[in-house]
């Protein structure tokens, strides 16, 4: 699949089958819900999208009824017959959403994808979330000098509706960044008492000693009828 907003997508497709098999007119509700939150969203690319990954063989078509696959010829549409066409993970869907959840590199942090990276974080690896979480933090803090800095030298030549508009995106930023902050700090303490609990385990316990047995003067020797 090519990267940019066709990758995103295809997250955002193979995330949400990874969630349950779904009719196509549910795919587009989820993916509108989703997406819908952090980017514009075009029912145009969902199609392409899903002819796609069937083509990749990350996907099948299933027919809702008795769940045969659908014929392979059958066209994708919006409407009519295959409103039961009910679309499934394959296992090499399943690995590519893993390559997917393990990208933690700049391309996760922008704003066409972080979202979306976000909104799978039950199913990344701890350390990939918080790789994840510190990437956007850094690119925002970023923002926020750009943005000072210009706001700083053209300040006296704005009108008030222009400087309160760029006050408001620096302030939407700025509570991303504490956002972000609050994320951070409980990725590490639940990552710290991970490793604690881990390590406590590893410790190997040591062995109880044997309790004496009663009316023996020797602990180590078993009590024998006829002894006396």
């Amino acid at each position: 699949m090519a990267s940019g907003r066709s990758g995103v997508l295809e997250l955002a497709v193979l995330g949400s089958l990874h969630e349950t098999p779904l009719h196509g007119y549910e795919l587009r509700k989820r993916l509108n819900s989703l997406l819908g939150m952090f980017r514009a969203f075009s029912y145009g690319s969902l199609y392409p999208c899903l002819r796609q990954l069937l083509a990749d063989g990350l996907i099948v078509e299933d027919d809702g009824a008795d769940g045969a696959p659908a014929p392979a010829e059958s066209p994708i549409t919006l409407t009519g017959q295959r409103s039961k066409i009910v679309y499934r993970l394959t296992a090499e869907g399943k690995e590519r959403l893993q390559d997917l959840l393990t990208q933690a590199g700049p391309s996760a942090w922008e704003d066409e994808s972080f979202g979306i990276h976000f909104a799978f974080f039950r199913h990344t690896e701890a350390e990939v979330r918080l790789r994840i979480l510190e990437g956007r933090r850094s690119r925002l803090e970023e923002r926020l000098d750009g943005v000072r800095t210009a706001l700083a030298r053209t300040r006296e030549r704005l009108d008030s509706y222009t400087l309160e508009l760029q006050r408001h995106g620096l302030e939407s930023v700025e509570r991303e960044v504490r956002w972000l902050n609050e994320l951070i700090a409980t990725e590490r303490r639940e990552s710290s008492a991970a490793e604690a609990r881990r390590s406590a385990e590893d410790v190997p316990q040591e062995e109880t000693p044997r309790a004496p047995v009663p009316g023996s003067d020797n602990p180590g020797r078993r009590s024998v009828p006829g002894d006396n």
